[in-house]
């Protein structure tokens, strides 16, 4: 990989690592979760129009296309913003989302029959022991409802990846417009349903909570995986998939810096367990 391309992968991870600490900054300015995952999606929709011009795929990849857009554009979406909103500290839920990589490799063994060799089998179990490992931390005895919702997150993720796989000769741009449309569509109806008025909502956003939403839809959702897709196609999955890792530490440090926030050294220990478990069986693949 040149010089060039490793500061770009680690550009990448930092963007995806400042998701967790930028949305909580939108919850804190009363901005509804369920509305913001729908705002995001809806932006990267109108920004993918352009490239996707409403092609219509083969009809043998509709389910998988729908299947992918439910689980990643709303499940986890849903879920990841559920989490943030009700955590009140932040750093235990960037390293609960790392569950998305054991999730999906065990969805990959189970759906797709792939083999899961004994040493994937213990970086899994080693990864689910950090999680549980944090939970008992006295210190977040108020933030098991955020740890439960990010998990179902990693499971949502997981499972997208599957359908991914049957997806990979149709041009990402026209998965994740779709995936944005079905997302919007999906979780605006929920956000009515459930966070009032709509109307209301949307006109109380400030102009900060806007951009920081932007950043999301725009730096994250866009900018972030399509340059990973684009570094897929330059080397083997293997060579950059581990820099995966990168990501919970910067949006760790990112919560440190923003909010303050002094991780427990029960944190700590869970972490680099979570950390170096999905590190290693990214290294594996």
């Amino acid at each position: 990989m040149t010089v060039k391309h490793y500061f770009w992968i680690i550009l990448i991870t930092f963007l995806f690592g400042s998701a967790y600490p930028v949305q909580k900054i939108i919850f804190n300015e009363s901005v509804p979760p369920i509305l913001m995952g729908a705002l995001r999606m809806l932006i990267v929709f109108i920004c993918l129009i352009p490239f996707w011009k409403f092609k219509i795929p083969q009809r043998k990849y509709w389910f998988p296309l729908l299947g992918f857009a439910i689980f990643m554009g709303v499940g986890t979406n849903f879920f990841m913003n559920l989490s943030i909103y009700n955590a009140n500290i932040v750093s235990p839920t960037i390293i609960g989302s790392q569950l998305a990589i054991p999730f999906g490799i065990l969805f990959s063994s189970i759906f797709l029959g792939e083999n899961v060799s004994f040493k994937k089998w213990f970086f899994i179990l080693t990864s689910f022991f950090g999680i549980i490992l944090i939970s008992f931390d006295p210190e977040l005895k108020n933030e098991k409802v955020a740890l439960l919702l990010i998990s179902f997150m990693a499971f949502f993720y997981g499972g997208s990846q599957v359908f991914s796989r049957y997806l990979k000769d149709l041009n990402v741009t026209q998965t994740n417009a779709f995936m944005g449309l079905t997302g919007f569509i999906i979780l605006i109806l929920i956000s009515i349903l459930f966070e009032g008025n709509l109307y209301t909502n949307i006109i109380n956003i400030n102009l900060n909570s806007w951009i920081l939403i932007m950043h999301s839809a725009l730096f994250v959702s866009i900018v972030g995986h399509m340059s990973l897709f684009y570094l897929y196609k330059l080397y083997p999955v293997k060579k950059v998939f581990p820099f995966y890792a990168l990501f919970p530490v910067f949006g760790i440090l990112q919560t440190i810096i923003i909010f303050k926030e002094m991780p427990t050294l029960i944190i700590l220990i869970g972490g680099i367990i979570v950390i170096m478990s999905i590190y290693y069986l990214n290294k594996l693949d």
